[in-house]
């Protein structure tokens, strides 16, 4: 088995996203390996259908403008330089699939809280990583405190 060289992880900037990043700078250091933070904002239109009758742009870019300042103080925490981070919108796995084939990477690392039934049935950005991606992913179990 090939050692990893690059690998994106998915974060949701939640407290819980510190235990995600631990595992993934322990790993990237394990293979010398580069390491992508990223970050996806879902257009605020897709999670109202369009059913606002309003222009939402200027509270998307307020999202994006704070959704930044996390992802690169979260990098920092983790002396992950800041051109490592990415800040994305749209549909998270899609985007993740699409980062990781951009950046030839070997592995997918995300959060995952373990869910189940209705939540497991109406499925999870873990669960939507894991089918699709031409790249091994790992979950890492989030621990509740």
């Amino acid at each position: 088995m090939n050692s990893y060289q690059h690998i994106v992880v998915g974060v949701d900037l939640s407290p819980e996203s510190h235990q995600v990043i631990e595992r993934a700078v322990q790993i990237a250091k394990n293979h010398n390996a580069k390491l992508l933070l990223a970050h996806i904002i879902e257009p605020l239109a897709f999670a109202y259908g369009g059913d606002i009758p309003m222009d939402l742009t200027e509270v998307q870019e307020q999202l994006q403008t704070q959704a930044k300042g996390q992802l690169h103080k979260l990098a920092q925490q983790f002396a992950i330089d800041q051109t490592q981070c990415h800040l994305l919108v749209g549909q998270p796995a899609a985007e993740l699939h699409q980062l990781a084939t951009e950046h030839k990477s070997e592995l997918i690392i995300v959060g995952s809280h373990g869910r189940r039934g209705l939540a497991l049935i109406l499925g999870s950005t873990a669960n939507g990583v894991l089918h699709g991606a031409h790249c091994d992913v790992l979950a890492v179990r989030i621990q509740e405190r």
